[in-house]
This record gives structure tokens, C-alpha cells and sequence, in this order.
């Protein structure tokens, strides 16, 4: 195997440990290898690296609870700095087990630490790649039960994360109602 196919089932390994469960499998599992599916579709030229920060997104999540942290929102966003701190380190491990140099190494962390969003354009797809994810695989289930208003702050905040080609795809694969769409338009 080459050294991507190591880390990535070293990725996958570790993922099919998550106790939670979606649609029979490890939920881990199951999203690294949509976030896997949605970078293959959306970057098909994508880095090793890039490769390796989407499959790991969420490596071994569940080690390290939501509610590890306070449950308010600066709580949040620490869980979630915390997370891509974690994220990126386990993954260099993998990385450099199977051969990668440091500079790759440290490429992954800021990757998923989401280092330079709008302006670095491996984390900005990435990051477009997540919000496809989200939307193709979870946004229906978020949705149930919010209310109109919360879920358009949250369908606007995940359409300010996104590249303009990235919105622009959204409005051409998504039939999102008014006003969840006007949310991708420039």
C-alpha cells in the first residue's frame, strides 16, 4: 500500500471505534468516508494532504465530548479549537508512521485548524467540502425540529464559510427553498 492508503485506513481504523451509530455503522466512519466521497466529486485533484485532512475531519470525535466543555457558545467554539488541535496531531501521528515529513505533518493541522479560510485555497476547500457534506448528508436531520429563523442563521453562517464557487454549486445541486437559498447567492 502506498503511504495515503496507510493513513487512511489507520484513519478508518480509528473511526470504526466510535460507539455512535448512523444507518448501522460507526458515525465517524460513515462521515469520513462522505467527506472522502464529496472530495473526490468537488476536488478532484486534491492533495495527499488535503486527501488525508478530509477523511480525518473527525477522527476519534467522540474521545473528547461536546459536553467536556461548557454548553454555552464560547464553550463551543473552545470544543471545537480543542478538536482541530486533536485532530491535527492524531493525524500527524498517522503521517508520520507511514512516512510523510513534517512539512506535510504540520500541513494537515492547518488544514483542520482551518488556518487561513478565505485565503488559502486547500483550507477554503476543505472547508467547502464540509459544507457540502453537511448539507447532502445532515442538514435534513438537523433541520427537524428548529425553528425557521435559528435555521436560517445557521444555513447563512454555513454560506459565509464557503468559496463563491462553492455557494455557486450549492444553488446549482440543492433545491433549498426560499429563503435558505438566498443565503449562497453573492
Amino acid at each position: 500500500m502506498s503511504a495515503l492508503e496507510d493513513v487512511l485506513s489507520e484513519i478508518d481504523s480509528a473511526n470504526a471505534q466510535d460507539p455512535n451509530r448512523e444507518e448501522g455503522q460507526p458515525a465517524a466512519l460513515l462521515y469520513g468516508t462522505r467527506m472522502s466521497a464529496e472530495l473526490a466529486r468537488l476536488f478532484p485533484e486534491a492533495s495527499e494532504v488535503l486527501q488525508i485532512a478530509a477523511r480525518g475531519q473527525h477522527v476519534e470525535r467522540w474521545l473528547l465530548p461536546r459536553d467536556s466543555f461548557p454548553m454555552d457558545r464560547p464553550g463551543y467554539f473552545a470544543w471545537r479549537k480543542e478538536q482541530g488541535r486533536r485532530h491535527g496531531a492524531r493525524l500527524a501521528g498517522m503521517m508520520s508512521k507511514a512516512g510523510y515529513d513534517a512539512e506535510a505533518q504540520e500541513r494537515v493541522g492547518v488544514l483542520l485548524r482551518k488556518e487561513g479560510i478565505k485565503r488559502d485555497a486547500e483550507v477554503q476547500a476543505l472547508e467547502d467540502v464540509i459544507c457540502f457534506t453537511f448539507l447532502k448528508w445532515y442538514f435534513s436531520p438537523f433541520a427537524e425540529g428548529r425553528d425557521a429563523d435559528g435555521l436560517q442563521r445557521i444555513v447563512e453562517k454555513t454560506a459565509l464559510k464557503m468559496s463563491a464557487e462553492g455557494r455557486a454549486r450549492v444553488l446549482q445541486e440543492f433545491d433549498l427553498p426560499e429563503p435558505l437559498a438566498e443565503a449562497f447567492r453573492d
